[in-house]
């Protein structure tokens, strides 16, 4: 078995996954949403001071199985630095104590990984990947070959919701709350500016959309707000949903997917799936509970790092808080 640790931001998870049948067999998270609400975002020393606590208390639930473990995979990129270091920390102190291996684990990979859990990977395929902190566009050839298509300017479709939420004293992750507010108003009350829309470039950028909201909400009675939230949740997909109208017309698309905290959206979710029809491309989704941060998809990306034995010794491992795919 696999034991894998997931502290890239402010999510505490791990999981034990099998090698042999890619069963996962525990999972745990705990999430430091409460904590981080009061601040409109994550706080990163909160959040490492969080990690300390919570993932030896799940870690002491997996004693059962440490007998039967192979390897130990964290998460050492990207991420925050003192949140990444907690999981590096503690997988080498596993890593010594156990005398097994590490396998270090990129986070944008595992989101990917996410559509596998106890599953085969079903590759090449487009992937979308939509978080707080990334919004890339995705060719995935296999485990080792990924290449990023298109990527953000400046903010990313998850964070852009964040920081609408946060304007308007909603409190965090802005994303499910923009989500259900927007589920109460119209979208075609305010106007906002599509962005990029009339550059041919394939490529994603928010800032300018956010601050075309921050104008309206300070203008704006609470009233005014679902309609708002309704509009920018419309506007910041028409986005999306542009720029993968343009690289499909180069590349049309086989097998899709979404990927990352924001994948679990609905709206966005049903612009896609409308999108993709023309194409008879069926979209991969990962199940709700997976969309997030969370140790399970790392487990399963794991598992294809195990069977290439791309180890390391815990002397050799290191955080990457800004490394790429």
């Amino acid at each position: 078995m696999i034991l894998s640790i997931e502290s890239s931001c402010d999510d505490s998870s791990i999981a034990i996954t099998e090698i042999a049948t890619k069963k996962l067999i525990y999972h745990k998270k705990i999430s430091q949403e409460l904590e981080h609400s009061q601040y409109g975002g994550v706080v990163p020393e909160l959040a490492s001071r969080l990690h300390a606590i919570a993932l030896p208390a799940i870690l002491s639930e997996c004693e059962p199985w440490f007998g039967e473990l192979k390897a130990i995979a964290v998460t050492n990129a990207p991420g925050l630095g003192v949140t990444l270091m907690e999981g590096v920390v503690m997988a080498k102190a596993l890593s010594i104590a156990l005398n097994i291996p590490i396998l270090p684990i990129n986070h944008l990979k595992g989101h990917i990984y996410s559509l596998f859990i106890e599953q085969e990977a079903l590759v090449p395929l487009t992937v979308l990947l939509v978080s707080g902190g990334h919004t890339q566009l995705i060719e995935v050839t296999s485990y080792n070959i990924m290449e990023t298509v298109a990527t953000t300017m400046d903010d990313s479709y998850g964070e852009s919701f964040d920081k609408v939420a946060k304007m308007m004293g909603l409190g965090y992750p802005g994303g499910p709350l923009i989500e259900k507010l927007a589920l109460q108003g119209d979208s075609s009350k305010f106007t906002f500016t599509v962005p990029l829309s009339q550059s041919p470039l394939i490529a994603f950028s928010y800032s300018g959309l956010k601050n075309n909201v921050r104008l309206s909400i300070l203008e704006a009675q609470s009233e005014d707000y679902p309609d708002i939230a309704a509009t920018f949740q419309k506007t910041a997909t028409d986005h999306l949903i542009q720029k993968l109208k343009k690289y499909f017309k180069i590349h049309p698309p086989k097998r899709f997917a979404i990927v990352g905290g924001a994948s679990a959206n609905l709206y966005l979710r049903s612009q896609v799936e409308e999108l993709l029809f023309s194409y008879k491309a069926p979209l991969l989704l990962a199940p709700l509970e997976y969309c997030s941060d969370n140790a399970a998809m790392i487990g399963r990306c794991a598992l294809e790092a195990y069977d290439q034995e791309a180890f390391v010794a815990y002397r050799d491992i290191s955080i990457q808080p800004r490394c790429k795919l």
